[in-house]
């Protein structure tokens, strides 16, 4: 057996023993989750809902260990105490506890990718292994330390090389999807996947510089070192469009990474698709950044005191509906810094509560509470004080908002006075047009701004 085939032979015993471990957990997770089905709907509501979360984590587990099957192994490193370590795709240890593949994305992967022969630390050889299916078909070494005794093995096994990794990887069969770039990721490529995570970090590239690659990686990267953080909040991944997301929808899965939501900019609202096109003009003055205050204005246009203002009869009582309640209702509600929707709340709750005391202002005795209470709800149902509590701090949805904003073009103009008349004339639309992928943004400002769905009075 010649040296580079012994190197192959020696490879190819890890490679065993990592896919090995595989094997065993996608056995132990199909018992796991076999077991839980069993069990079936019997049991109090408490049991069967602890059930079903375990078989949903053990199916999310099993998607995982499915969907690093291919080149599960892809390098190793060797220290100057004679310690190797495998990098891989995912962490695995034996049963006992004793590492068999690091993932790449732990601390210890990091010489991988970002050792070099003048800052190498213990690290004294990087090897990359290539995998076709389960078999090993191929070693590179790099030799970091060149005072080592590596640099002699590598040399007579034939196993010595440079870039040679990365450029098998470059000329590589194309399929039509992206694939990951996990064994070749460059030492830059590598410090912005592992940048710190509380910041916005901004990927520039011309073309084909695997910009994409490098903020998908980097997604897997922050799952993975943040988990608990990120799964309470989830991270979503958006693309220009459906044929994108077709394109990449293999690469985190690939990294051991499937809770990941991906959207285009047209879905990205739940329950909302734009199907119309605005023009390239529209769509920019639509992107202006000064368009979050048109949407604020608008909303801050519906909370006014009517000209006109009725008295109802409550129980035979005259209770007048003053403007001095109306603005200290409004101010209240102001004061909560809460959402238009979920302040109006409390303009609805102080603006009736100051019309009860009205009400009671005007008996010739002192009412009990049974009594306020029945003003309350007589109140509350009274279709003039609804239509004109409504008139006084309108309840909105966000696409009914947008849709009026662009349906009425002089509205528009006083909201937003940097606007000339060709923007108006080119933003302006029927109302009731479907909603267009520029407005999605302008929506998910306005639902930000507006707060839940509006409830009745």
């Amino acid at each position: 057996m010649s040296s580079y085939a012994s190197q192959l032979h020696e490879e190819q015993q890890a490679v065993d023993r990592a896919y090995g471990r595989l094997d065993d957990l996608r056995a132990e997770m199909w018992q796991r989750l076999d077991t839980v089905r069993a069990a079936g709907s019997h049991g109090s509501p408490t049991q069967r809902s602890e059930r079903d979360s375990f078989a949903t984590m053990y199916e999310n587990r099993l998607t995982q260990l499915r969907s690093v099957e291919d080149r599960l192994v892809f390098g190793r490193l060797d220290a100057k105490n004679g310690d190797r370590h495998y990098i891989g795709r995912i962490g695995l240890s034996s049963p006992d506890h004793e590492p068999i593949l690091t993932d790449w994305r732990a601390e210890a992967a990091r010489p991988f990718y970002e050792a070099t022969p003048s800052n190498h630390g213990d690290i004294v050889m990087r090897r990359h292994i290539t995998l076709s299916f389960r078999e090993v078909v191929g070693v590179e070494d790099e030799v970091l330390d060149v005072h080592s005794d590596q640099v002699g093995q590598a040399s007579s096994a034939g196993t010595l090389t440079g870039e040679g990794a990365l450029l098998a990887s470059l000329s590589s069969r194309r399929t039509g999807k992206m694939t990951d770039i996990v064994a070749t990721i460059q030492a830059e490529q590598d410090r912005i996947i592992r940048s710190d995570m509380n910041r916005a970090v901004v990927v520039q590239g011309g073309p084909g510089t695997g910009k994409t690659a490098v903020a998908l990686h980097r997604a897997a990267y922050l799952l993975y070192t943040h988990r608990r953080t990120l799964e309470r909040s989830g991270v979503l991944v958006v693309g220009p469009s459906s044929a994108f997301l077709h394109y990449i929808d293999q690469v985190l899965p690939s990294l051991g990474e499937t809770g990941v939501v991906s959207r285009t900019i047209s879905d990205l609202i739940p329950g909302i698709t734009a199907t119309a096109v605005d023009s390239p003009y529209a769509a920019k003055l639509k992107g202006d950044r000064r368009m979050t205050s048109v949407v604020a204005n608008a909303i801050a246009a519906r909370v006014r005191v009517p000209a006109a203002l009725p008295t109802v009869t409550i129980s035979g009582i005259q209770v007048p509906m003053l403007a001095t309640d109306i603005e200290q209702a409004q101010a209240d509600a102001k004061r909560t810094r809460q959402p238009h929707n979920k302040a109006r709340e409390t303009f609805i709750r102080s603006m009736l509560t100051s019309m009860q005391n009205r009400y009671a202002e005007q008996l010739d005795y002192t009412p009990d509470q049974a009594e306020l209470n029945r003003a309350m709800s007589l109140l509350r149902m009274n279709e003039q004080v609804r239509k004109t509590l409504n008139l006084c701090w309108l309840p909105m949805t966000a696409p009914w908002l947008i849709d009026q904003l662009f349906a009425h073009p002089e509205r528009l103009k006083s909201l937003a006075g940097w606007l000339t008349d060709n923007d108006i004339a080119a933003l302006a639309r029927p109302k009731g047009s479907p909603l267009t992928r520029s407005d999605i943004p302008l929506l998910d400002e306005a639902m930000d701004m507006l707060g839940p769905d509006p409830k009745a009075v």
